[in-house]
């Protein structure tokens, strides 16, 4: 028998096309402002025509979509979303939970936990109280960024310098003038470190938002209780109380291991 060549099992089942999917979407990875498609072709060593019907298949399924007019490539969350239903995230979903049920037992009041994907928030985890009646937001919801308690937390939390960047990669159009309209309000979130409001959405709820930040000190998803007074406390006692809970539990998943689980580095 003749002695194999070691780089042949590589090479042994090649599929091409899928190689220079696969590469478009490492390539795009690491771009925070994506590229364009010029700049995807010189990364790569390739001609126009080797990746553009590649490029648009990966726009038309949703891993990759136009920023800045269209000009520009970047990831969706797509993938994200597909390293959601492996372990490690379920994992961290099974660690908030229980400290998320705790919450809300304590409190009688709900709260959920979201992410970005696609330009919105998505809840991935929700707790309710034990009592005969609760407010829930439902898993796998959609909010908005710009307003929601959530959505505006999520923003407040990202680093000023590249927010702009990082609204594109979830996939956020016009996101400069859209943050201007709220620039303000954002700051005096990050600085207060939390986001209290009453809800846009339900009269007589109060917001409360706390954010959970990544290795990088920025929000990878955010905490949201919908603060509901009840007749026999205090409301002002009672919401204070709500919050620090809150901080506390957020302070709990910003840990360096869960925030790798949330933030994906560990799938």
């Amino acid at each position: 028998m003749s002695e194999e060549n070691p780089e042949q099992p590589l090479d042994r089942y090649r599929a091409p096309a899928l190689d220079k999917g696969l590469d478009i979407l490492e390539v795009l990875a690491d771009q925070a402002r994506g590229l364009t498609r010029a700049e995807i072709v010189k990364a790569m060593g390739l001609n126009p025509s080797q990746i553009y019907r590649m490029l648009e298949r990966l726009v038309a399924r949703g891993y990759v979509t136009r920023i800045e007019g269209g000009d520009r490539y970047a990831l969706t969350m797509r993938l994200y979303l597909l390293a959601t239903r492996h372990p490690p995230l379920r994992r961290l979903v099974a660690q908030a939970q229980p400290l998320m049920d705790e919450f809300s037992r304590a409190l009688q009041q709900s709260c959920h936990l979201g992410v970005p994907e696609q330009g919105t928030g998505i809840v991935i985890a929700q707790a309710s109280p034990t009592g005969h009646w609760e407010f829930r937001a439902r898993i796998g919801g959609q909010v908005d960024l710009f307003s929601t308690g959530s959505g505006l937390t999520l923003l407040a939390f990202q680093d000023p310098g590249r927010v702009v960047e990082t609204l594109g990669i979830w996939g956020v159009g016009d996101a400069e003038r859209r943050l201007a309209e709220v620039s303000d309000h954002l700051a005096a979130v990050r600085c207060q470190g939390s986001r209290v409001e009453p809800s846009g959405q339900l009269v007589g709820v109060t917001d409360l938002s706390v954010p959970v930040k990544g290795p990088g000190g920025e929000a990878i998803a955010v905490l949201t209780c919908a603060y509901i007074p009840h007749p026999e406390l205090r409301e002002s006692e009672s919401r204070d109380h709500a919050l620090a809970a809150l901080m506390r539990l957020s302070a709990e998943l910003s840990s360096p291991e869960a925030a790798t689980w949330l933030s994906g580095s560990a799938v």
